[in-house]
C-alpha cells in the first residue's frame, strides 16, 4: 500500500522475539482527518473525543456515481429526512473496487459544498466516504474548502473506506477508534460496522 513501509526490528531464532518497524503516511488506507489537517492552529487527533468515533450510523448507497462527480444532498434519498443529529452518514459508491489504479484518486467523486453545509446544519458526527478524500485531491482550494467546512463544523471524516457493498441493512452502528498521537493531522483507523436484528449481530469490517 502506497504510505506503508515495514521492516524487521527482531526475529526469531536470532531474537527472543519477534517485532516490526512500522512506517506510516498519516493518511494512508482507512483514515481519519482532524481539523489540524486544513489548519495549523487546530487541534490533533488526540483531542477527538472517542464517543464521537462509534454510534448509528446511515449507509447510502449511491451506485453507478460517475468519475469526478459532485455528491450532493439529492443522492441521500429518505435518509435525509430520517438523520438524526448525532447520526453518521456512510456513503456507499462501489469507488472502492477501484482502489490500486489511477482512477481512484485522480477522478474521485466528492463531497459537494451544499452536502458538507448540510451535514453541518443537521449535526452530523460522522462522513465516511471510499475515495482516499472528500475533495479532488488535485484541487488545493476544494480540499481546503470542504474540509475546512466539516472539520469546522465538528463533523468527523472517514476516508478510504472499504467493503461498503457487503453491509445489508441502511442502519448500523459504526465505529473507527484513531490512534492516539498527539497533535497530528490524522491516524489510519480499523472501521466497522455492527449490523443488528433479532439479538445478534454481524460484523463487517471497513477498512
Amino acid at each position: 500500500m502506497p504510505g506503508v513501509e515495514l521492516s524487521p526490528r527482531h526475529r526469531r531464532p536470532q531474537n527472543a522475539w519477534n517485532s516490526t518497524v512500522l512506517n506510516l503516511y498519516s493518511h494512508c488506507g482507512t483514515h481519519m482527518d482532524a481539523p489540524a489537517h486544513v489548519d495549523d492552529r487546530a487541534r490533533g487527533i488526540d483531542l477527538i473525543p472517542l464517543d464521537r468515533c462509534y454510534g448509528p450510523a446511515w449507509v447510502v448507497r449511491i451506485p453507478n456515481v460517475a468519475p469526478k462527480s459532485l455528491i450532493g444532498t439529492e443522492c441521500l434519498g429518505s435518509v435525509a429526512e430520517q438523520l438524526q443529529p448525532g447520526d453518521g452518514l456512510l456513503l456507499a459508491t462501489g469507488w472502492g473496487s477501484r482502489w490500486g489504479t489511477p482512477q481512484y484518486g485522480d477522478e474521485l467523486p466528492r463531497v459537494s459544498r451544499d452536502l458538507a453545509l448540510w451535514c453541518v446544519n443537521r449535526q452530523v458526527r460522522i462522513l465516511g466516504v471510499e475515495p482516499p478524500s472528500v475533495a479532488d485531491v488535485n484541487n488545493r482550494e476544494e480540499v481546503e474548502q470542504i474540509h475546512a467546512i466539516l472539520l469546522n463544523g465538528g463533523v468527523i471524516i472517514i476516508e478510504g473506506l472499504t467493503n461498503l457493498e457487503a453491509i445489508s441493512s441502511s442502519r448500523v452502528i459504526f465505529a473507527a477508534f484513531p490512534l492516539k498521537i498527539k497533535d497530528r493531522d490524522g491516524p489510519p483507523v480499523r472501521a466497522v460496522a455492527i449490523e443488528e436484528w433479532d439479538q445478534r449481530s454481524v460484523r463487517r469490517g471497513l477498512g
